[in-house]
């Protein structure tokens, strides 16, 4: 995921970002924190598994706020974010991923 949201919103801002600055900017941003929670599950330890569940909350709360107002308001988004629609470009793993990111940190926690 972590590829694929940075590689398409490289091109996009790189291309067309004069045509939906917001929808581009909020892609740009969900590419940087599933770059990091990519980060910080690799590095592994306590403080980054902590630091991967606050940005999985983060990224969670992104998703329902951005696929809610897309959902609402479509006139207010031109161009798609990777959260649009909950996600629905991307498979909606933008909705899932989150979920079974915290679930699954919660359980190795346990282990």
């Amino acid at each position: 995921m972590s590829v694929g949201a940075v590689s398409r919103t490289a091109f996009e801002i790189s291309t067309k970002f004069d045509r939906a600055p917001l929808a581009y900017t909020l892609s740009g941003v969900a590419a940087v924190v599933y770059v990091f929670i990519t980060y910080t599950l690799v590095r592994g330890g306590e403080t980054a598994r902590k630091a991967a569940l606050v940005c999985c909350g983060g990224e969670l709360v992104g998703v329902l706020t951005v696929g809610t107002w897309t959902v609402v308001d479509p006139a207010a988004f031109p161009e798609a974010t990777v959260w649009s629609g909950f996600g629905w470009g991307y498979l909606f793993i933008p909705v899932l991923l989150p979920v079974t990111g915290m679930l699954w940190l919660r359980r190795s926690r346990r282990s």
